[in-house]
């Protein structure tokens, strides 16, 4: 695909694929299967912010079957020139090289920023941003530790991945509401991009982790974005080289 000025970036996150059935799962794939099919139109970047999967753990030989519509998408969109950034959440941190080498997207582990036609983005997952949650910051610690996934490949993958699975399915389960805004004092990600904007004029902050759908803007007239998920609301956000728009995906 040849550059031109009219190419779009595109930003999406939270697909959580895997719950919380295969069907529902499967309903949820096709649906971003056509989504990239739309984004492959115009992508200069496709920027994927974080939990593809609810459960990713690349064994040595095997990793968790199924996604092959998507994994087979993004690898044809990267095969066609188009560059594909896919940023770990808590879900997923377990990516160890295989979706970097076979399929040919760019493994990004930490917040990074980023200049795009003259405008400064901040760009991360957004898990373990801000203040509060100690009690998480501690466990990704502890699921980040090499001793800890040394020891989790040591399992079997029938059973690892099937007690991840069903541990992550539990605690889905009893998510029974769709997260509410809580106010600019008590979003810990608003807490967190007003700290980044102390050392730099940030024009745009984009991250996903949160579920919810937001466009926040501050004094300076910077914006925070959070990507929302495909779970309830389908949305995601295009920088047209000029503006970032939150959009909802409706084939």
């Amino acid at each position: 695909m040849l550059p031109n000025s009219n190419h779009k970036i595109y930003f999406a996150s939270d697909f959580h694929l895997g719950i919380p059935n295969a069907e529902k799962s499967l309903d949820r794939e096709k649906l971003l299967v056509k989504w990239l099919e739309m984004a492959e139109k115009d992508a200069k970047e496709i920027y994927l912010m974080g939990d593809l999967f609810d459960f990713w753990f690349e064994y040595k030989h095997s990793i968790p079957k199924g996604f092959t519509r998507f994994l087979g998408k993004l690898a044809q969109i990267c095969d066609s020139g188009v560059p594909v950034h896919v940023f770990i959440g808590n879900h997923d941190m377990w990516m160890f090289g295989y979706l970097e080498s076979e399929i040919g997207v760019n493994i990004i582990r930490k917040p990074i920023d980023i200049e795009i036609n003259g405008k400064l983005f901040h760009l991360a997952h957004g898990d373990g941003l801000g203040p509060g949650d100690r009690g998480y910051k501690f466990i990704k610690k502890v699921f980040a530790s090499k001793i800890c996934q040394w020891l989790f490949a040591r399992i079997h993958p029938n059973t690892g991945i099937g007690i991840a699975n069903y541990w992550s399915k539990k605690s889905r389960l009893q998510e029974k509401q769709i997260p509410e805004f809580l106010g600019e004092e008590k979003e810990w990600l608003i807490q967190y991009c007003k700290e980044k904007l102390k050392e730099k004029n940030y024009d745009y902050f984009i991250f996903g982790h949160r579920h919810l759908p937001i466009e926040h803007v501050f004094e300076n007239e910077s914006k925070y974005i959070n990507l929302g998920d495909w779970i309830h609301h389908n949305t995601y956000a295009i920088f047209d080289n000029s503006n970032v728009e939150l959009k909802k995906f409706n084939p």
